[in-house]
C-alpha cells in the first residue's frame, strides 16, 4: 500500500477487499509512505501501523509527507511556527488531531506545549525514526517517490531525468528530492532498474491518462487503479479525491 494519508477506513476497506485478513499464511505489509495528512483518521492509522511495528509485520519506506511533519517541527524551533505548506499539505491537521488539539485557535494559546506534545507522539518517536529510504528484494525494489536521479527542468511542465548507478548510496537530500518525484514520468524518461520498482507519491491517473489516453488525470473519469508498466507499479490511489486506497498483493 501507499499514500494512506489518514485514511483509516479506506485502507481497512482495500485490506478487506485483498483478503488480507482471511489469509492465515505468513504475511508482511509494506506500506510505501505518506500514511497520514489530509484525512481526518490520523489517530486510528497511527495506531494501526503502531500494533503493525510491535507484531514486526510491516515495512514502512519513508514518504515526502514524513519529511514535512519532521520539518514543521524543525521550522517550529526556527521561530516560523506554522507556514502555508503546513496547512495545504494537511501536516498542520494531523499536528492536531494527534495532539487532540481541538483547533488552531487553541493551539495558539499554547504552541510551545502543542508542538512539545506533537514530538512526543508514537509517529515522531516511533514510526518516522524506523522508515527506510527504500526497500529491496530479489525481484523488486520499494520507494515512494522514485529512486535518486538527476532530474532536469526542461520546461515549466517537463523534466528530464538521468539515471545514477550508485543511487542506493544518495545522501539524505538526494532522498529527499527523489520523494517529491512523478516515477511514472522517470520511468518513462529511461531511468529504471532491472527490477520492477513500485512507487506511490504521485496519483497513478497520470500513468493511465498520459501513457495510456485512459481518462483525464484528475477529471470525473480519471482511473486510480495502479498503473502497470515496464518496470513500474505505481500505486497512489489519490485518496483525498479518489476515496480508495490501492492494496497490491505479491506472493513469493
Amino acid at each position: 500500500m501507499s499514500d494512506i494519508h489518514g485514511f483509516y477506513t479506506a485502507m481497512e476497506r482495500a485490506l478487506k477487499g485483498a483478503g488480507y485478513y482471511e489469509d492465515r499464511g505468513p504475511k508482511k505489509l509494506l506500506v510505501l509512505g505518506d500514511i497520514l495528512d489530509r484525512g481526518g483518521e490520523a489517530l486510528k492509522v497511527q495506531k494501526f501501523v503502531l500494533d503493525h511495528m510491535h507484531a514486526g509485520d510491516i515495512t514502512l519506506v519513508r514518504g515526502n509527507h514524513e519529511d514535512l511533519a519532521v520539518d514543521m517541527l524543525n521550522e517550529w524551533d526556527e521561530g516560523s511556527y506554522v507556514q502555508r505548506h503546513n496547512i495545504t499539505n494537511g501536516t498542520l491537521d494531523t499536528l492536531l488531531q494527534l495532539t487532540h488539539t481541538r483547533d488552531t485557535s487553541v493551539m495558539m494559546t499554547d504552541l510551545e506545549g502543542v508542538r512539545d506534545a506533537f514530538e512526543r507522539t508514537p509517529y515522531i518517536q516511533e514510526i518516522i525514526p524506523s522508515m527506510l529510504d527504500y526497500y529491496e528484494t530479489k525481484d523488486y525494489i520499494f520507494v515512494h517517490g522514485w529512486i535518486p536521479c538527476f532530474a532536469i527542468q526542461m520546461s515549466q511542465s517537463s523534466r528530464m531525468y538521468i539515471p545514477r548507478e550508485d543511487w542506493q548510496h544518495a545522501s539524505r537530500k538526494e532522498w529527499e528530492e527523489a520523494r517529491w518525484m512523478n516515477g511514472m514520468e522517470a520511468c518513462h524518461s529511461g531511468v529504471r532498474e532491472k527490477k520492477t520498482i513500485f512507487c506511490g507519491h504521485y496519483h497513478c491517473s497520470y500513468g493511465h491518462a498520459m501513457y495510456e489516453g485512459i481518462g483525464e488525470e484528475l477529471g470525473p473519469d480519471a482511473v486510480f487503479t495502479p498503473y502497470y508498466d515496464t518496470g513500474i507499479v505505481a500505486i497512489d490511489a489519490c485518496t483525498a479525491l479518489s476515496g480508495m486506497v490501492n492494496c497490491v498483493v505479491i506472493e513469493q
